[in-house]
């Protein structure tokens, strides 16, 4: 059988990205978002590469159908996790007026992967596999305008780095792609691109998820390093 990679997240930019390099090494891609409207795309698009792939329509925040998804989708061999907010009008109140329930739901991105990894390890752990983290760049430079978001981003940062310190000698690989800048064909690109006289231009601060894909396979081939850090900003 070929090995599985489990794509939690996926978009049209970092996270096809990452179906798509995976998929070149032969893996079976299974994706999982919360709206399946574009999953016919995306597996219209994988099938002309050559990828065989699988998608679910999934809220990662709703616990209980997210653990009955992963049994229905079996033992995988290696989880990106990568999901993120596309409304930018919602953004907490910057650092020193952030409030603790801002943080609360914040850290509602970090519960899923907890519970993810808790669910799949094992099956991980005996195919040698992995799990890699996508993150943001707030987790280690300080941008006080992200308020809890920043703490949320430090805690996932923090959980992947003490994964792979724990997976170390189980021949199991845990990493994290820690991100600053706009990721191109990403939501957040076309979101931005579309209201230049709003958010600014892009020139310079956005991210190829070609490349960042790229580093993700290297990382878990190599298993050299926990972290890569993209900071065009």
């Amino acid at each position: 059988m070929s090995p599985k990679a489990l794509v939690l997240g996926v978009g049209p930019g970092l996270g096809m990205s990452i179906a798509h390099r995976f998929g070149r090494e032969d893996y079976d891609v299974v994706l999982v978002s919360r709206s399946g409207d574009r999953h016919a795309g995306y597996l219209a698009e994988l099938t002309g590469a050559g990828v065989r792939a699988t998608a679910f329509a999934v809220d990662l925040k709703d616990r209980v159908r997210l653990l009955s998804t992963l049994d229905e989708i079996g033992p995988v061999d290696v989880v990106y996790y990568g999901p993120g907010g596309t409304n930018l009008d919602d953004m907490p109140n910057e650092i020193t007026t952030a409030t603790s329930a801002e943080l609360r739901t914040a850290m509602e991105w970090v519960y899923p992967v907890v519970d993810v990894v808790g669910h799949v390890l094992p099956g991980v752990v005996e195919r040698g596999g992995g799990v890699v983290i996508a993150g943001g760049l707030s987790s280690v430079v300080p941008l006080p305008m992200l308020g809890a978001l920043a703490l949320s981003s430090a805690a996932l940062r923090n959980y992947a780095l003490t994964l792979n310190a724990a997976l170390a000698d189980k021949d199991v690989y845990a990493g994290t792609l820690t991100i600053g800048g706009v990721i191109e064909r990403g939501d957040i690109h076309k979101l931005v691109e579309s209201s230049p006289e709003r958010f600014g231009g892009l020139a310079g601060h956005t991210l190829d998820p070609d490349d960042i894909a790229e580093a993700a396979w290297q990382m878990f081939v190599k298993r050299d390093r926990a972290e890569e850090v993209f900071n065009v900003l």
